[in-house]
């Protein structure tokens, strides 16, 4: 189990890539973000886009996908998260692109009220295929320290 104190500032991880559809842009966009350059070509054409692009809010839950993939994956002793900071949208995603997700830590705090759990922050970053960053975010997760 991985907790709190095994958390080191400056630890950079390769949380993995994922692949976007035009499917799947089409159906969060009916979903969840309406909007035209979202679900057709030709008004995406119209648009700075110049073709079907993601919603951004798309963007976010495909990198938490990739995120959660890894964070289950290697048994962290996580407690959730209370938001993120600075949420930047970049450049568009498209149907094709292969979004890499990366994060670094940037700090750790123990809790003062509660000493069982703490929280850190990773600065995370989504590129596509050709390396080019279309999101940035800073998130801050809570995490059970070591049991004593």
């Amino acid at each position: 189990m991985i907790y709190l104190e095994d958390i080191e500032v400056g630890t950079e991880t390769d949380f993995g890539s994922y692949e976007v559809t035009r499917e799947e842009v089409i159906d969060f966009a009916r979903k969840y973000d309406p909007q035209p350059f979202h679900l057709s070509d030709e008004e995406a054409a119209k648009t700075h886009f110049g073709r079907l692009a993601a919603s951004g809010w798309h963007t976010c839950a495909m990198t938490m996908a990739v995120i959660a993939r890894h964070v289950v994956g290697n048994d962290q002793a996580s407690l959730g998260s209370p938001g993120i900071d600075e949420l930047r949208w970049l450049k568009p995603v498209y149907p094709g692109d292969t979004l890499h997700v990366t994060g670094t830590i940037t700090e750790t705090t123990p809790s003062r009220s509660r000493p069982d759990m703490g929280s850190f922050r990773t600065r995370t970053t989504v590129t596509n295929q050709d390396g080019v960053q279309v999101m940035t975010y800073t998130s801050i997760v809570l995490m059970r320290r070591r049991p004593a």
